[in-house]
């Protein structure tokens, strides 16, 4: 049986994942009104990703004799002042989740709970990945400030995630 302090925070932290699959949508949405179908597209992705995360939690809490507990998602932002804006509000977020799986660890560690230290291993490894990806795309639409071919081209590019060559 799971340690109710785990559970209670774990719980908390399940539904940061959901908000955070909430934020990606809503970005995605951004992008859709702006005509930027490869940017929605990726973090339409995104989105299923986040939730994917929090069901992992969901089913860690009921595999430990825990329950899960669903709590009020905030609504996100829905507007950003360009799509680099909005690509380093993602990369902001990633360290924010960061830094929560980094305290769960910590509490996992604290309390002997080897079996949630283990089960955290893999969102550790995981976002060291979402954090490079968000960056990657950050400093690429840096580099191409607002050159509207390029972006178009970055575009096109992060519309193919998931296939060939896209990130």
């Amino acid at each position: 049986m799971i340690d109710q302090k785990i559970q209670d925070v774990l719980n908390k932290h399940l539904n940061a994942e959901f908000f955070s699959s909430y934020l990606y949508l809503s970005m995605a949405a951004y992008f859709e009104s702006r005509n930027l179908s490869g940017m929605a597209a990726w973090m339409r992705i995104q989105s299923q990703e986040e939730y994917g995360h929090a069901m992992k939690f969901f089913d860690y809490l009921h595999g430990r004799g825990g329950a899960a507990t669903l709590a009020k998602i905030d609504a996100p932002k829905v507007e950003w002042a360009s799509p680099a804006a909005a690509f380093g509000a993602a990369y902001e977020h990633e360290c924010k989740i960061t830094g929560l799986i980094n305290d769960l660890v910590n509490l996992a560690v604290t309390a002997k709970d080897h079996a949630t230290h283990a089960f955290l291993q893999w969102f550790v490894t995981e976002q060291v990945e979402e954090e490079a990806t968000a960056l990657g795309i950050v400093e690429q639409l840096k580099l191409i400030g607002d050159h509207p071919g390029s972006l178009l081209m970055i575009d096109r590019h992060l519309g193919r995630r998931g296939t060939e060559g896209g990130q």
